[in-house]
């Protein structure tokens, strides 16, 4: 009997295949963003990164960990960025081995504001943010060592526009290193969110003040490199409810339902959505996913602990269009394939997820090593 004949019938539509923009995925599984902090100390992404990426080619969709836009963007050390020849010729390695394996990759471009300390800074100045209001959370130097984030200096008004074209500069690097895509990273307590939440945004300029203020900065970098890169090829990850990094306050419904629409108007090929709080609970706490999700003409990924079967039943309800899967892909570089027969999965070892070389990171088991 072959493999394809003992497909269970629950997994029928998560491995058919979808049409994102121009792209044809050969399923619905995306490899989520991770840092997994093996990059170089110069935010190369490293010498194992084109495996790493090329082993998990079988998704139907990979998007990068968080990758730095600009110096400034940094907050944690070995993290790749995508603003220097040197990094632009390294990712493409990286897209070359996945494309050379079939498969699709997005980049996610990442500023992570106030989540970073002034020893990571460019001539160690203090970071960046929308409002100099500390996070209580903790970052790591490039010599390891673990720190609690600085107070950030906030952003003046006149220096947004050159922000915007940063992210437009490192999305064309994207585009220039053979990246299918781009995705901005508005989740999880970084830079675009900081604006988008009431808690980090006090301005009291254009870029705050009002939900419209708070929306203002994302809305303007999403036009941006939607036309400077494809708005098909641009998406976005959102994390209303999630509170990491301090982030101190859960969105407001009201608040996301106009920023989904206004992201439709402005025609992105997808949303990102995490459901809840990472990695804990995807508790909707009052808030209709399903609702946004009916405002966005684009596709729609879902992304917070789910497995197989949660996510064809997501599937099936029309509640998603595609799935992402964060430690699944970390620990099986053939998820695709174990999803698709039933196998068993491999478990993540959590002492190498952040550190090391190879050992957890490309040494994970195939199937076929069994044999």
């Amino acid at each position: 009997m072959t493999a394809a004949s003992t497909m269970a019938p629950d997994t029928e539509l998560l491995h058919s295949p979808f049409t994102l923009g121009e792209l044809t995925l050969a399923n619905r599984l995306v490899m989520s963003p991770m840092t997994r902090s093996r990059g170089t100390l110069d935010n190369r992404p490293g010498p194992l990164a084109a495996t790493y990426y090329a082993q998990r080619a079988s998704a139907g969709l990979i998007i990068t960990e968080g990758t730095q836009t600009s110096a400034t963007a940094k907050g944690f050390s070995r993290v790749p960025g995508i603003f220097t020849d040197a990094q632009v010729t390294e990712w493409r390695e990286v897209t070359d081995a996945v494309h050379d394996a079939g498969g699709k990759i997005f980049v996610q471009l990442w500023h992570c504001g106030r989540i970073s300390h002034h020893l990571s800074q460019p001539g160690h100045q203090p970071p960046v943010a929308p409002s100099a209001v500390r996070a209580e959370a903790f970052v790591v130097l490039d010599d390891g060592t673990r720190v609690e984030a600085d107070t950030p200096r906030a952003f003046e008004t006149a220096e947004l526009p050159l922000l915007i074209d940063e992210f437009v500069s490192a999305a064309r690097n994207a585009i220039a290193a053979g990246f299918d895509g781009v995705e901005l990273h508005g989740a999880n307590g970084y830079l675009l969110h900081q604006f988008l939440s009431p808690s980090t945004n006090l301005r009291t300029d254009g870029y705050g003040t009002t939900p419209a203020g708070r929306m203002r900065l994302v809305l303007e970098l999403a036009e941006a490199v939607g036309a400077a890169v494809g708005r098909e090829r641009t998406g976005i990850r959102l994390s209303p409810l999630n509170r990491y990094n301090d982030i101190g306050d859960p969105g407001s419904g009201d608040f996301y339902t106009g920023l989904v629409g206004e992201l439709d108007r402005i025609g992105l090929g997808y949303i990102h959505m995490v459901e809840g709080q990472a990695g804990q609970v995807r508790d909707l706490e009052g808030i209709d996913h399903h609702a946004w999700r009916r405002r966005f003409s684009g596709a729609w990924i879902v992304n917070n602990m789910y497995d197989r079967v949660l996510a064809e039943a997501a599937l099936n309800a029309g509640s998603a269009d595609l799935i992402s899967f964060g430690r699944p892909f970390i620990a099986n570089p053939d998820l695709v394939e174990r999803y698709r027969i039933g196998a068993p999965l491999n478990e993540v070892d959590f002492a190498t997820a952040y550190r090391g070389d190879a050992p957890g990171y490309t040494d994970y088991p195939f199937l076929t090593d069994r044999a």
